[in-house]
Protein backbone atom coordinates (compact mmCIF):
# COMPACT_ATOMS: atom_id res chain seq x y z
CA UNK A 1 0.00 0.00 0.00
CA UNK A 2 1.39 3.39 -0.99
CA UNK A 3 1.08 6.23 1.51
CA UNK A 4 0.01 9.57 0.01
CA UNK A 5 1.35 12.50 2.06
CA UNK A 6 -0.90 15.53 1.67
CA UNK A 7 0.99 18.19 3.65
CA UNK A 8 2.31 21.37 1.97
CA UNK A 9 5.15 20.65 -0.44
CA UNK A 10 8.19 21.19 1.81
CA UNK A 11 6.78 19.18 4.70
CA UNK A 12 5.41 16.51 2.38
CA UNK A 13 8.86 15.97 0.87
CA UNK A 14 10.36 15.57 4.33
CA UNK A 15 7.71 13.08 5.42
CA UNK A 16 8.05 11.07 2.22
CA UNK A 17 11.80 10.79 2.74
CA UNK A 18 11.38 9.72 6.36
CA UNK A 19 8.71 7.14 5.55
CA UNK A 20 10.78 5.73 2.71
CA UNK A 21 13.69 5.53 5.14
CA UNK A 22 11.51 3.23 7.26
CA UNK A 23 10.78 0.99 4.27
CA UNK A 24 7.32 2.39 3.54
CA UNK A 25 6.26 3.26 0.00
CA UNK A 26 5.24 6.92 0.05
CA UNK A 27 4.57 9.74 -2.39
CA UNK A 28 3.74 13.42 -2.03
CA UNK A 29 0.48 14.95 -3.19
CA UNK A 30 0.42 18.38 -1.52
CA UNK A 31 -3.16 19.57 -1.12
CA UNK A 32 -2.44 22.89 0.57
CA UNK A 33 -0.32 25.58 -1.04
CA UNK A 34 1.50 28.26 0.95
CA UNK A 35 1.36 31.76 -0.52
CA UNK A 36 2.71 35.17 0.49
CA UNK A 37 0.71 37.13 3.07
CA UNK A 38 -1.71 39.81 1.95
CA UNK A 39 0.12 42.38 4.09
CA UNK A 40 3.88 41.71 4.23
CA UNK A 41 4.44 45.06 5.94
CA UNK A 42 2.48 43.80 8.95
CA UNK A 43 4.88 40.86 9.25
CA UNK A 44 7.90 43.17 9.16
CA UNK A 45 6.28 45.41 11.76
CA UNK A 46 5.70 42.36 13.95
CA UNK A 47 9.42 41.62 13.78
CA UNK A 48 10.30 45.18 14.72
CA UNK A 49 8.06 44.98 17.79
CA UNK A 50 9.07 41.48 18.79
CA UNK A 51 11.07 42.44 21.88
CA UNK A 52 7.97 44.04 23.39
CA UNK A 53 6.13 40.71 23.53
CA UNK A 54 6.20 38.18 26.31
CA UNK A 55 5.12 35.27 24.12
CA UNK A 56 4.84 34.55 20.40
CA UNK A 57 2.64 31.60 19.47
CA UNK A 58 3.38 29.93 16.12
CA UNK A 59 0.36 27.91 15.10
CA UNK A 60 2.22 25.57 12.70
CA UNK A 61 5.55 24.84 11.02
CA UNK A 62 4.40 26.99 8.09
CA UNK A 63 3.76 29.92 10.42
CA UNK A 64 7.31 29.64 11.76
CA UNK A 65 8.90 29.14 8.33
CA UNK A 66 7.09 32.09 6.77
CA UNK A 67 7.59 34.42 9.71
CA UNK A 68 11.35 33.83 9.77
CA UNK A 69 11.63 34.06 6.00
CA UNK A 70 10.23 37.60 6.35
CA UNK A 71 12.80 38.60 8.95
CA UNK A 72 14.06 42.12 8.18
CA UNK A 73 17.48 42.59 6.70
CA UNK A 74 19.94 42.78 9.62
CA UNK A 75 21.36 46.06 8.33
CA UNK A 76 21.13 48.66 9.72
CA UNK A 77 19.25 47.26 12.76
CA UNK A 78 20.84 43.91 13.59
CA UNK A 79 18.99 43.62 16.93
CA UNK A 80 15.72 43.20 15.02
CA UNK A 81 17.02 40.05 13.34
CA UNK A 82 17.85 38.23 16.59
CA UNK A 83 15.28 36.40 18.68
CA UNK A 84 14.90 38.40 21.92
CA UNK A 85 15.99 36.55 25.03
CA UNK A 86 13.01 37.90 26.98
CA UNK A 87 10.41 36.42 24.60
CA UNK A 88 9.17 32.83 24.67
CA UNK A 89 8.15 31.06 21.45
CA UNK A 90 5.13 28.78 21.86
CA UNK A 91 4.67 25.74 19.64
CA UNK A 92 1.80 23.24 19.42
CA UNK A 93 4.09 20.31 18.69
CA UNK A 94 7.47 18.91 17.62
CA UNK A 95 7.18 19.89 13.95
CA UNK A 96 6.85 23.57 14.75
CA UNK A 97 9.48 23.36 17.48
CA UNK A 98 11.95 21.83 15.03
CA UNK A 99 11.49 24.75 12.65
CA UNK A 100 11.93 27.26 15.48
CA UNK A 101 15.19 25.65 16.59
CA UNK A 102 16.46 25.55 13.01
CA UNK A 103 15.63 29.23 12.64
CA UNK A 104 17.69 30.12 15.69
CA UNK A 105 15.26 30.24 18.60
CA UNK A 106 17.06 28.87 21.68
CA UNK A 107 15.53 25.61 22.89
CA UNK A 108 15.23 27.12 26.39
CA UNK A 109 12.77 29.70 25.03
CA UNK A 110 10.48 27.22 23.23
CA UNK A 111 7.31 26.30 25.10
CA UNK A 112 5.56 23.17 23.82
CA UNK A 113 3.36 20.28 25.01
CA UNK A 114 5.18 17.42 26.73
CA UNK A 115 6.49 14.67 24.48
CA UNK A 116 3.92 12.23 25.87
CA UNK A 117 0.93 14.54 25.28
CA UNK A 118 -2.03 12.64 23.78
CA UNK A 119 -2.33 15.33 21.09
CA UNK A 120 -0.07 18.07 19.80
CA UNK A 121 -2.46 21.00 19.55
CA UNK A 122 -3.53 24.25 21.18
CA UNK A 123 -5.34 22.44 23.99
CA UNK A 124 -2.21 20.52 25.02
CA UNK A 125 -0.11 23.68 24.78
CA UNK A 126 -2.55 25.53 27.01
CA UNK A 127 -2.00 22.86 29.64
CA UNK A 128 1.58 24.14 29.85
CA UNK A 129 0.81 27.86 29.56
CA UNK A 130 -2.16 28.16 31.89
CA UNK A 131 -0.05 27.90 35.06
CA UNK A 132 1.58 31.25 34.23
CA UNK A 133 0.26 34.72 34.95
CA UNK A 134 -0.96 36.47 31.80
CA UNK A 135 -2.36 39.68 33.24
CA UNK A 136 -1.59 42.49 30.75
CA UNK A 137 0.97 40.24 29.02
CA UNK A 138 1.52 41.16 25.33
CA UNK A 139 1.18 38.08 23.13
CA UNK A 140 1.54 37.71 19.36
CA UNK A 141 -0.10 34.89 17.41
CA UNK A 142 1.63 34.09 14.10
CA UNK A 143 -0.68 32.22 11.76
CA UNK A 144 -2.08 32.06 8.24
CA UNK A 145 -5.08 33.96 7.01
CA UNK A 146 -7.53 32.91 9.69
CA UNK A 147 -7.72 29.75 11.74
CA UNK A 148 -8.79 28.67 15.20
CA UNK A 149 -8.71 31.34 17.91
CA UNK A 150 -9.10 28.88 20.77
CA UNK A 151 -5.71 29.47 22.42
CA UNK A 152 -5.93 33.22 21.88
CA UNK A 153 -9.31 33.19 23.60
CA UNK A 154 -7.88 31.35 26.61
CA UNK A 155 -5.05 33.84 26.88
CA UNK A 156 -7.43 36.78 26.64
CA UNK A 157 -9.62 35.34 29.38
CA UNK A 158 -6.51 35.12 31.51
CA UNK A 159 -5.77 38.82 30.95
CA UNK A 160 -3.32 38.72 28.04
CA UNK A 161 -3.31 41.36 25.30
CA UNK A 162 -3.31 39.31 22.11
CA UNK A 163 -2.40 40.51 18.62
CA UNK A 164 -2.34 38.52 15.38
CA UNK A 165 -0.20 38.62 12.27
CA UNK A 166 -0.83 36.60 9.11
CA UNK A 167 2.56 35.41 7.88
CA UNK A 168 1.17 33.44 4.93
CA UNK A 169 -1.97 32.45 3.06
CA UNK A 170 -3.28 28.92 2.63
CA UNK A 171 -4.50 28.12 -0.86
CA UNK A 172 -5.53 24.98 -2.69
CA UNK A 173 -2.43 23.46 -4.23
CA UNK A 174 -2.36 23.11 -7.99
CA UNK A 175 -2.62 19.46 -8.98
CA UNK A 176 -1.20 18.53 -12.35
CA UNK A 177 1.54 16.41 -13.84
CA UNK A 178 2.81 13.75 -11.44
CA UNK A 179 0.41 14.82 -8.71
CA UNK A 180 -2.58 14.41 -11.02
CA UNK A 181 -1.34 11.00 -12.11
CA UNK A 182 -1.02 9.99 -8.45
CA UNK A 183 -4.55 11.18 -7.70
CA UNK A 184 -5.95 9.26 -10.65
CA UNK A 185 -4.08 6.12 -9.60
CA UNK A 186 -5.45 6.42 -6.06
CA UNK A 187 -9.00 6.85 -7.35
CA UNK A 188 -8.62 3.87 -9.68
CA UNK A 189 -7.16 1.61 -6.96
CA UNK A 190 -8.28 2.96 -3.57
CA UNK A 191 -7.36 -0.24 -1.76
CA UNK A 192 -3.72 0.18 -2.77
CA UNK A 193 -3.32 3.68 -1.31
CA UNK A 194 -3.48 5.20 2.17
CA UNK A 195 -4.21 8.92 2.50
CA UNK A 196 -2.19 10.63 5.26
CA UNK A 197 -3.92 13.79 6.49
CA UNK A 198 -2.66 16.33 9.01
CA UNK A 199 -5.27 18.95 8.13
CA UNK A 200 -9.05 18.99 7.64
CA UNK A 201 -8.55 21.65 4.99
CA UNK A 202 -6.52 19.18 2.92
CA UNK A 203 -9.54 16.86 2.84
CA UNK A 204 -11.72 19.76 1.70
CA UNK A 205 -9.33 20.52 -1.15
CA UNK A 206 -9.09 16.85 -2.10
CA UNK A 207 -12.86 16.48 -2.31
CA UNK A 208 -13.08 19.64 -4.44
CA UNK A 209 -10.37 18.36 -6.78
CA UNK A 210 -12.01 14.95 -7.14
CA UNK A 211 -15.29 16.64 -7.96
CA UNK A 212 -13.52 18.55 -10.75
CA UNK A 213 -11.62 15.54 -12.07
CA UNK A 214 -14.25 12.82 -11.71
CA UNK A 215 -17.58 14.20 -10.46
CA UNK A 216 -19.27 10.79 -10.42
CA UNK A 217 -16.41 8.80 -8.85
CA UNK A 218 -15.83 10.56 -5.53
CA UNK A 219 -18.03 8.76 -3.02
CA UNK A 220 -17.54 5.20 -4.34
CA UNK A 221 -13.77 5.73 -4.34
CA UNK A 222 -13.70 7.05 -0.78
CA UNK A 223 -15.93 4.23 0.45
CA UNK A 224 -13.09 1.82 -0.39
CA UNK A 225 -10.28 4.16 0.71
CA UNK A 226 -8.30 4.44 3.94
CA UNK A 227 -7.37 7.68 5.69
CA UNK A 228 -4.72 8.07 8.39
CA UNK A 229 -5.34 11.18 10.48
CA UNK A 230 -3.40 12.93 13.24
CA UNK A 231 -6.22 14.57 15.19
CA UNK A 232 -9.83 13.71 16.11
CA UNK A 233 -11.14 16.75 14.20
CA UNK A 234 -9.40 15.53 11.06
CA UNK A 235 -10.74 12.01 11.58
CA UNK A 236 -14.28 13.40 11.81
CA UNK A 237 -13.80 15.30 8.56
CA UNK A 238 -12.49 12.17 6.80
CA UNK A 239 -15.52 10.22 8.00
CA UNK A 240 -17.86 12.92 6.71
CA UNK A 241 -16.04 12.80 3.36
CA UNK A 242 -16.96 9.12 3.07
CA UNK A 243 -13.65 7.35 3.68
CA UNK A 244 -14.45 3.71 4.33
CA UNK A 245 -11.81 3.37 7.03
CA UNK A 246 -10.28 6.11 9.17
CA UNK A 247 -7.20 5.46 11.32
CA UNK A 248 -5.91 7.74 14.08
CA UNK A 249 -2.29 8.35 15.06
CA UNK A 250 -0.23 10.80 17.06
CA UNK A 251 1.60 13.11 14.60
CA UNK A 252 5.08 11.69 15.21
CA UNK A 253 7.05 9.62 12.75
CA UNK A 254 7.28 6.62 15.08
CA UNK A 255 3.54 6.66 15.78
CA UNK A 256 2.59 7.04 12.12
CA UNK A 257 4.94 4.22 11.07
CA UNK A 258 3.57 1.97 13.83
CA UNK A 259 0.01 2.67 12.70
CA UNK A 260 0.82 1.85 9.09
CA UNK A 261 2.68 -1.32 10.03
CA UNK A 262 -0.12 -2.52 12.30
CA UNK A 263 -2.58 -2.12 9.45
CA UNK A 264 -0.35 -4.16 7.16
CA UNK A 265 -0.23 -6.95 9.74
CA UNK A 266 -4.01 -7.26 9.84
Amino acid sequence: MRVIVTRPAAQAASWVAQLQGRGIAAAALPLIGIAAPVDPVAVRDAWLGLADKRLVFFVSPNAAECFFSARPDPDPDPEHAVWPTNVDAASPGPGTSEVLRRCGVPATLIVEPPANAPQFDSESLWGVLQVRSWTAAPVLVVRGDGGRDWLADQLRRSGAEVDFVAAYRRVAARIDGLELALLQAALAAPGEHLWFFSSSEAIDHLCDEVERQAPTAGLPAWARAVALTTHPRIAERAQRAGFGRVLASRPTLDAVVACIQSMHRE
